[in-house]
């Protein structure tokens, strides 16, 4: 079992930054970051591959948000810049992939508590 701790979220004006943060209890290969806004589908963000800090990013947030790695506290990040109020969400960290499309929220096995993102 894995235990997967967010924080960082907030609230912030249009084109302003937040950094979110995902401890994990265990090393796992693959790490992601969902979103879900109300009345939608949850999509994905980003994932990460751990053993080298290769990222992958949905379009709607490529070239504004990175995502990375710091092995030594196991965990991972979500820097989010140039935020849009289209971003607001709650976001979640993923970990565990079963295989399949990264962005396919099934296909992951444990999640973390959700953390808010609201951008006005």
């Amino acid at each position: 079992h894995v235990q997967l701790v967010e924080s960082g979220g907030g609230s912030v004006q249009a084109g302003g930054s937040l950094r979110l943060s995902c401890e994990a209890s265990r090393h796992r290969t693959w790490m992601a970051w969902f979103r879900q806004a109300p009345g939608r589908e949850r999509e994905g963000v980003a994932v990460i591959y751990r053993g080298t800090g290769d990222a992958t990013y949905a379009d709607s947030v490529k070239g504004r948000f990175t995502m990375s790695q710091d092995n030594a506290k196991n965990t991972v990040y979500l820097q989010m810049n140039s935020l849009k109020p289209e971003d607001s969400a709650m976001y979640y960290c993923a970990a565990e992939s079963r295989g399949g499309m990264w962005s396919d929220w099934s296909k992951w096995e444990y999640w973390g508590q959700g953390t808010q993102v609201t951008v006005s």
